[in-house]
Order: C-alpha cells, then sequence, then structure tokens
C-alpha cells in the first residue's frame, strides 16, 4: 500500500557492499529497497555510477536499472548519474532510450561528469585526460539523439534507434553552481549533491533558477537535493546507524576503498581527536536522527534552498535498518511541503 508525502521522496542508492557481505547481496539488497520504495510512494529510485570501489557494486547504471525497472510497476528509475565523460553520447542515448521503450514515462537519465573512479580506473575506461574533454558538447550531443527528425527540423546523421523518439527525462547532476547554470540554461531539471557540499547548496539553486531558460524539458525549473538521511526512533539510534559513514569518508580520504563498515567496527575504531572533528563536520549538516528531528531538519533545509524534491541517500550496515529509516522518513515528511523560494 502506498503512502503519499508532503515532499516528493526519491532514494539514491550506491548498492554499498558491506563488510563481510557481497557484491551480489548488495545488489539484492537494492532490489528490496526498490520495492520497499514504491510501496511507500517514493518517486523515483536512482542508481549510481562508480568503478573501481570494492565497496560500491553499482558500476553499470543501465543494467541495474533495467532490472529494477521489472521489478517494480510505478516507480521511475533512472540513473544518479551516468557519468558522461566515461561513455559516448550515442551508446549512452542507446541505452537509455531502450529503457525507455520498455518503460515509457517511467525512465530518469541523470548525467553527471565526475570520473566515478581513481585516475587509473578511469584510464582504464578510457576516459580522456581531465579538462580535455567537452562536456557541455557532449551533453548536447547525447539529448539530440532522443529528438525526432520533426524536432530536429532534418534527418539525423545518425540513426540512434532506439534512442529517437523514446526521451527519459533528462537530469543534470552537479555539486556546484557552475553545473546549476548550466542546467538552468538548457532547461534541464537538477539534482544537487547535498550531501557532498552541503554548504553551497542554497547558492547553486539560486543560480540554477536565475539562469533557467525554459525547453522542451521542463516550463520551469525543478531541482533536487541528495542528502545523506538516516531515520531511526531515536537522535541515538540514528547515530549509531550513521557511524559506518564517517568511518567509510575517513578511508575514503586516503584512497581506501574497501567495504562499507559494519556498525560495529565503526563503534570499535580507534578515532583520533582530528578524525572526530572531521566525521562530526561531515555528518552535522546531513539529514540523520528520530522521525522528529529529521522533519524540523529537513523543513530547515527546504525553506532556505528552495529544493522541490528529498532523495534519500542512506548508507547502512543493516539492510533492515535501511528499510526502516525509508519508511520512517516517508512518515515524518508526511506533513512536509516544498517551499517556493524566488
Amino acid at each position: 500500500m502506498s503512502k503519499s508525502t508532503g515532499i516528493p521522496l526519491s532514494v539514491l542508492d550506491l548498492a554499498h557492499v558491506v563488510n563481510g557481505s557481497t557484491s551480489a547481496q548488495a545488489l539484492r539488497d537494492s532490489a528490496d529497497l526498490a520495492r520497499k520504495a514504491e510501496s511507500l510512494g517514493y518517486v523515483r529510485f536512482w542508481v549510481a555510477e562508480h568503478h573501481g570501489a570494492p565497496g560500491v557494486a553499482s558500476a553499470s547504471p543501465a543494467v541495474l536499472a533495467a532490472h529494477l525497472a521489472g521489478l517494480t510497476t510505478n516507480l521511475r528509475v533512472g540513473s544518479g548519474g551516468v557519468m558522461l565523460p566515461n561513455h559516448p553520447p550515442l551508446v549512452a542515448a542507446e541505452q537509455f532510450g531502450t529503457l525507455e521503450a520498455l518503460h515509457p514515462g517511467r525512465i530518469d537519465l541523470g548525467i553527471g561528469r565526475a570520473p566515478g573512479g581513481d585516475p587509473v580506473t578511469a584510464r582504464a575506461l578510457r576516459r580522456p585526460a581531465p579538462g580535455s574533454e567537452d562536456y557541455e558538447g557532449q551533453l548536447t550531443e547525447l539529448i539530440g539523439y532522443f529528438d525526432t527528425p520533426e524536432e530536429r527540423g532534418r534527418a539525423p546523421r545518425i540513426a540512434a534507434t532506439p534512442a529517437t523518439g523514446n526521451r527519459p527525462d533528462v537530469w543534470l547532476l552537479g555539486s556546484s553552481s557552475a553545473s546549476a547554470a548550466l542546467a538552468g540554461r538548457l532547461g534541464l531539471p537538477f539534482a544537487y549533491a547535498y550531501h557532498y557540499n552541503p554548504a553551497g547548496t542554497n547558492v547553486a539553486l539560486a543560480a540554477y533558477r536565475q539562469s533557467f531558460q525554459p525547453s522542451a524539458h521542463r516550463d520551469r525549473p525543478y531541482a533536487l537535493i541528495a542528502a545523506l538521511v538516516i531515520v531511526a526512533d531515536s537522535d541515538e539510534e540514528a547515530a549509531r546507524l550513521a557511524a559506518p559513514n564517517g568511518l567509510n569518508f575517513l578511508r575514503y580520504q586516503v584512497g581506501d576503498t574497501r567495504e562499507f563498515p559494519s556498525t560495529e567496527e565503526a563503534a570499535a575504531h580507534p578515532y583520533t581527536p582530528a578524525q572526530r572533528a572531521a566525521i562530526k563536520a561531515l555528518l552535522a549538516p546531513q539529514l540523520i536522527g528520530s522521525p522528529g528531528t529529521v522533519r524540523s531538519r529537513t523543513a530547515e533545509v527546504l525553506a532556505q534552498s528552495g529544493a522541490d524534491e528529498l532523495m534519500a541517500l542512506t548508507m547502512l550496515s543493516e539492510a533492515e535498518a535501511s528499510l526502516r529509516s525509508h519508511e520512517l522518513l516517508a512518515e515524518a515528511l508526511s506533513t512536509v511541503s516544498p517551499v517556493a523560494v524566488s
């Protein structure tokens, strides 16, 4: 049975691999979470693109999205995102055109520009040298493959079957004002990485709204923020569940991409005072706590940023706790609505 929510809610999933588990189990957990999200009335479910990381099983968004779309009925499914410089635009268009043809009206193509891995892995993906690619040109090329000849005004040089005429909802992802302004100029919906750069949220979304030009994609600006969201019965329990994110962050800072820590592993780790301070700075802006705490924090973030939608990245080592967090979030925000910001 689905529930309605005040602000539209969505999920960003990395299919993170917990220490002692496997990538296969992580992918099965993603499938369970997608079905749960649909039953709770979540709007969309996006999967990430990461490479060369034992702790992340989501390496192929198109393949995983196809599986999840087949397991659900109404949930929008897509990428958060396809790292475009890793892929020929034509290939990405064909993949997501196929998905849209199979699941019409349910596919999102979120596009980003980060490598999604370390430099060695990036080279293995035949990614150009950093800064050498024409990202905006690649983006325009990709979007153009979905246009029909009538929309183009001429016959295409390349028949991008089945992309032509099967346009998914194209989003631009970013964590800066520059990416926000680009999304606005192209008239695309924008997904802001609050979990990565919370301090830049309000400025970026203001830049997006100011630069927005109506297009075939949207006639008005629409932005979501993706935040680390962990909801439990109490603030203390939420903090306990969130602790592995801190240890995982410290490891990633030094290039250690091993499996996601267990709750017990995080609790037992001998942190230095500097590490504890870094973790506090990381987690404090995120939406972590009891239902009441998260409701209050979310309302504050929405009022300041003017975001239209909240996307939850819920990184936990306990699958049942993750399902419960999404359930509590839907209940907590059932009366919290977006706030219009001029």
